[in-house]
């Protein structure tokens, strides 16, 4: 049965993408372009209604380095709302790291498409509700998806929708599936690609990768069936507030959490 998430609050989760000291705007996961400093575009996303906040650290994993959870630290100061963490988290003491430094859940991509057994062990020690898998898919000529790695720079080989069922079976309490080919382009979300996965998740399905007009989040929930929404670009670059976007979605009748 097609899941319908109309009657439940859609969060909006603006993302950070953080490289070095400084928030950045990749388009297709490459051409990274400074937009700002991450502690005063957390602050204020949360002035401005966040539901959560995505902060990714979107070479830590390409590195093989850990998050600065110094960095991390002084960019949940002060922001009182849910904060997923995701990038080079490769053991349960990053977790309990991230999780001092004000994280509230970890996003995590490379290391357990490696070593899916980590998602099990994760989700025992800190709780479903902490751990979510992060999918960065790229559509193949076959109409497949595949899932990549290192920021979505690298071949997998693992399908995208077989590795979100799986991640289900091992224990995350969240999914969040990012679309490599509309990342950065403001084209719209790959609902298909939401859809394949919302059809059959019992857990929250977060999209990113796409968010353009307010008009492609509203089909985002209604076709794609997606939980919340996560953008960037159009919040970044001022396309449009998130006051904005909910009251768009709730005159759409898109139940939302209003500020």
């Amino acid at each position: 049965m097609v899941r319908v998430n109309l009657s439940k609050n859609i969060r909006i989760i603006p993302r950070l993408d953080i490289k070095g000291p400084n928030v950045v705007k990749p388009v297709h996961t490459e051409a990274l372009r400074v937009v700002g400093n991450p502690k005063e575009l957390a602050a204020r996303y949360y002035r401005e209604g966040a539901d959560e906040l995505l902060y990714l650290d979107i070479v830590a994993s390409l590195y093989q380095r850990n998050l600065d959870f110094e960095l991390l630290k002084q960019v949940t100061d002060g922001i009182f709302i849910p904060v997923t963490v995701g990038g080079g988290i490769r053991s349960l003491t990053d977790i309990t790291n991230a999780l001092r430094a004000g994280a509230d859940k970890v996003a995590i991509n490379t290391y357990a498409i490696h070593h899916p057994e980590f998602l099990t062990a994760a989700a025992k020690e800190f709780g479903s509700q902490c751990i979510v898998l992060f999918i960065e898919a790229k559509k193949q000529p076959s109409g497949s998806y595949e899932a990549y790695t290192d920021g979505g720079r690298e071949h997998s080989g693992v399908d995208a929708i077989d590795w979100a069922k799986r991640g289900i079976d091992l224990g995350v309490g969240e999914i969040l599936i990012s679309s490599v080919d509309r990342d950065g382009t403001r084209k719209g979300f790959d609902n298909e690609l939401l859809r394949r996965i919302g059809e059959f998740a019992p857990i929250p399905v977060i999209a990113h990768g796409g968010a353009g007009s307010m008009e492609s989040c509203v089909t985002a929930v209604r076709e794609g069936k997606a939980d919340a929404l996560s953008a960037s670009s159009v919040f970044h670059y001022g396309d449009f507030t998130i006051g904005a976007l909910k009251t768009f979605l709730t005159e759409a009748g898109v139940n939302v959490r209003r500020v």
